[in-house]
């Protein structure tokens, strides 16, 4: 068997990062401090139960941060709203911000085209902390879309100026189809593609070997975004395409009948998983 691994496969930069930035808090804390993250610092349930293990706490409310009076807190990689970096500075809590800086470049376009007065349109799952997060950081004129259909219930004054962003890990192909959409609505509007370089050639590259291979794997926790739209993507390519978390979810019998497979691994998937998944799919056929 022939097996065809992704070489954008696994950590991207903001990921690495965030991760790095956590392990090196914890290498350099005194024995009297806590560390805290506020939510899982990756989408990687294997990643956030290491971390547990050697000390971490993770915040999983924002009553859990309200009720914190010391320690350090890490912001996750996804980001935060203003409101949280405001209410840490209000308590004196050390902050440590782990976002990745193609997000928090978000943060900041938001931020200043709503002081403009400017109506922001974000493209993402309004449910991701990631767009949480960036919605967190435009005024009160803002508005989150994922659809066809969300688009067309928006409701904008004519003469508003509208400035699109959209989600680091959204489906490029989708965004451009829904910018298309907003833009036959003949508001006055900015489109800035905030889609991560990364992200895009990592479905790029993911499409292209799902075309050619008999069965495709894709790797990564089951709420992480960028890996959702990995598996969509090869899965309307291969029909034969497998979401995994771990070299344990995977049912080896279905390999069985094939001549070729595909590895690929969300942003958020240690090498380790990946390698472990390689491997083990050579040795046995």
């Amino acid at each position: 068997m022939e097996v065809i691994r992704a070489k954008t496969a696994g950590f991207c930069f903001g990921v690495k990062r965030a991760v790095d930035t956590v392990y090196e808090q914890l290498e350099n804390a005194s024995e009297f401090t806590t560390i805290y993250t506020y939510g899982p610092i990756i989408h990687n349930e294997e990643v956030v139960k290491d971390m547990k293990q050697k000390g971490v706490i993770v915040l999983q409310s924002e009553a859990e941060l309200d009720a914190l009076t010391e320690g350090t807190v890490i912001i996750r990689s996804h980001g935060v709203e203003k409101a949280i970096y405001d209410k840490l500075n209000a308590k004196g809590i050390k902050i440590v911000d782990a976002t990745c800086p193609f997000v928090k470049k978000i943060h900041n376009i938001v931020q200043k085209e709503s002081t403009k007065g400017n109506y922001i349109i974000i493209v993402g799952n309004p449910q991701h902390p990631e767009v949480e997060g960036i919605r967190g950081w435009a005024g009160t004129k803002v508005a989150v879309v994922q659809t066809k259909e969300d688009i067309e219930k928006l409701i904008i004054p004519e003469n508003e100026k509208v400035c699109v962003v959209s989600q680091t890990t959204f489906n490029y192909n989708k965004f451009k189809e829904l910018v298309e959409i907003i833009l036959k609505k003949s508001y006055d509007v900015s489109v800035l593609n905030t889609i991560c370089n990364a992200t895009k050639e990592r479905q790029t590259e993911a499409q292209c070997i799902a075309e050619e291979v008999d069965a495709m794997i894709v790797i990564g926790d089951k709420h992480s975004s960028n890996t959702q739209k990995l598996f969509e993507i090869c899965k309307n390519a291969c029909k034969d395409t497998y979401y995994i978390q771990t070299l344990d979810d995977l049912d080896m019998n279905q390999l069985g009948s094939v001549e070729t497979v595909g590895i690929t691994a969300g942003a958020s998937t240690p090498n380790n998983i990946i390698e472990e998944v390689q491997n083990n799919v050579r040795i046995i056929f």
